[in-house]
């Protein structure tokens, strides 16, 4: 398999995507919004997409509740922000009614739990989707909710390594530099290091890169997201068509510079074509 994930372009799979998908393999594929109307078709289409990828592929979709979340009423539940939980058992039911909706519905694998912590002033891009602003809590109802997702059958993809929470602005849109993390930063991914799978931050932490974001950088993949974090699962860059990478114009460059910097997967979510030939062509 390419080590890629791909967002696909409508509610169905066009000619030339079966035939890429067909001719290159992906590790998997991630729908949005924009590939989901409905059970009925939602059904139709991850049945295909099952069929067409290889044995062992992941269906992934970025679903945590609140604000961000792909499957929504009045077809499937709406689930509450994470910042509304308050207990591990609460965080546990969370994760567990979270892990059953996306399982039900074709999915293998849902980008969550959020385990950056709340920062006043930062981007409100993390916002509520974070738990609340202690790490120590933070990092436990994390884990909750994470166990919660397994216990449905479903991989769970903690996010955003090393830290999102003090970005000061959303890295869909530019490239946020965050000048320092503190140890309260890399509490709860710590105390989550034995997950199966996580993802990585578009931001510059200028104590240890100056120059590449996190994604981008074997300074901070090597010596913090695998050493002083200790995270050794399946590495996931973020979605590499995001602004804050957008000073590199070429998603496969962008592709080849996660791998090499130490990311497992390359993570390719805007379903265009011609993204999508260049990044598996790449890979």
């Amino acid at each position: 398999m390419k080590p890629a994930i791909l967002g696909i372009s409508g509610l169905s799979l066009t000619g030339e995507e079966r035939a890429l998908f067909r001719d290159h393999a992906p590790r998997g594929a991630i729908l949005f919004k924009r590939n989901i109307a409905d059970p009925a078709q939602l059904a139709e289409l991850t049945a295909e997409l099952k069929a067409i990828l290889p044995p062992g592929a992941v269906l992934m979709v970025d679903q945590e509740g609140g604000r961000v979340a792909r499957l929504r009423g009045p077809h499937w539940p709406e689930l509450p922000a994470a910042g509304t939980l308050k207990t591990e058992e609460e965080a546990f039911a969370h994760g567990q009614a979270l892990g059953e909706m996306v399982r039900k519905a074709g999915f293998t694998c849902t980008a969550a739990p959020v385990l950056d912590i709340r920062i006043p002033g930062a981007s409100d891009v993390v916002g509520d989707r974070a738990i609340t602003g202690d790490a120590e809590t933070v990092g436990r109802l994390g884990g909750a909710i994470a166990r919660g997702i397994i216990e449905a059958g479903i991989l769970p993809v903690m996010k955003h390594l090393p830290g999102h929470g003090r970005a000061l602005v959303d890295s869909h849109v530019a490239l946020p530099v965050v000048p320092e993390l503190t140890r309260d930063d890399l509490i709860p991914f710590i105390a989550n290091k034995d997950l199966p799978w996580a993802m990585t931050a578009h931001v510059v932490y200028e104590q240890y890169d100056r120059v590449n974001p996190g994604t981008l950088s074997e300074i901070v993949i090597r010596d913090l997201i695998r050493g002083e974090i200790g995270f050794q699962g399946v590495l996931v860059s973020d979605d590499l068509a995001m602004g804050a990478l957008s000073s590199d114009p070429n998603p496969a460059s962008r592709a080849r510079r996660a791998l090499a910097a130490g990311c497992d997967i390359a993570l390719y979510c805007p379903g265009d074509f011609a993204g999508n030939r260049a990044v598996l062509e790449a890979l």
